[in-house]
């Protein structure tokens, strides 16, 4: 029976595969929420305002710089480079997926 539920249910299971699906497959085994409190412990974003000025987010999508997800897990490891962040491949891997997803959009 199709009740109300049992739509909802289908649109969100789609909804979410849809989401899984439409990253790139270097970000296929990121942990978004290592990601994301990475990005908070490393103070990117205010590294960013500081470089940038606002709230910092000007520095994403630098026209003609990055423009593709392999470039944006490069931009991620130069950062962990240069800062000495001691990040792991898998940290940064997991730092440029929740960039591409809130920023990038790259597939």
């Amino acid at each position: 029976m199709n009740t109300p539920n049992n739509t909802a249910m289908v649109w969100i299971s789609f909804f979410f595969a849809t989401v899984v699906h439409a990253q790139p497959a270097i970000y296929k085994d990121a942990d978004y929420k290592l990601g994301e409190k990475l990005i908070a412990e490393s103070k990117c974003v205010a590294c960013h305002v500081s470089k940038v000025g606002g709230n910092g987010s000007a520095i994403y999508k630098p026209q003609g710089r990055i423009n593709n997800a392999s470039l944006l897990r490069g931009m991620v490891e130069q950062c962990n480079t240069e800062l000495n962040l001691g990040m792991f491949p898998e940290d940064v891997t997991s730092v440029a997926a929740v960039l591409n997803r809130d920023h990038y959009k790259f597939k």
